[in-house]
């Protein structure tokens, strides 16, 4: 239990320091800059990207005996030149093992919003797609897997230093994971 409570602080320092990050940018950021927007910014915010993440931790809402948390995210994801609903476009397909040990996938599409023009690292993601994996006993655990494949919605909140990225995820009313990146040109 002690893991999981400096694992719950990491993720509360993380999501509080982004607002401070976003501040003190905004205040060093020179005037001539405020024109710029996500599609015409310099490198490494331009558009057409991979991305590869994995995840560095996990933790749950009830946490429970049966659940792993072991780290073994492997999601890469294509950023495309594209805009729908004044976001990016993206799609991608996570490997992991679920909550209870058993591998499953995650197929999905999305969009991803650079809300602050002058603070670029920083982005707002929200993917739909295909979850498969949870059988069993443990089929009930996500709603709507009567077939095995199930709908989801995964919001997410970022920031990147150069080409390395940090996400904290959303899965559900599960928990959060934070997750670790790097574009590719």
């Amino acid at each position: 239990m002690p893991f999981l409570k400096r694992v719950v602080a990491a993720l509360a320092a993380t999501t509080l320091a982004v607002p401070a990050v976003m501040a003190q940018h905004i205040a060093q950021t020179p005037p001539e800059a405020d024109a710029k927007t996500a599609w015409s910014a310099p490198e490494p915010w331009r558009t057409d990207r991979f991305y590869l993440q994995t995840s560095i931790a996990s933790v749950h809402f009830h946490p429970d005996d049966e659940h792993d948390n072991s780290q073994s995210l492997i999601n890469p994801e294509w950023r495309l030149d594209r805009q729908w609903l004044k976001g990016q476009v993206l799609v991608g397909a996570a490997s992991f093992d679920n909550s209870f040990g058993q591998a499953s996938w995650y197929a999905y599409g999305g969009l991803l919003w650079r809300p602050v023009e002058t603070v670029q690292p920083f982005y707002l993601k929200l993917t739909a797609g295909v979850l498969h994996g949870y059988r069993g006993e443990y089929q009930d655990k996500i709603p709507m897997n009567n077939s095995g494949y199930a709908p989801a919605i995964i919001p997410s909140m970022g920031y990147c230093y150069n080409r390395f990225c940090s996400e904290v995820v959303l899965f559900g009313a599960a928990g959060l994971m934070w997750t670790v990146g790097m574009t590719l040109p």
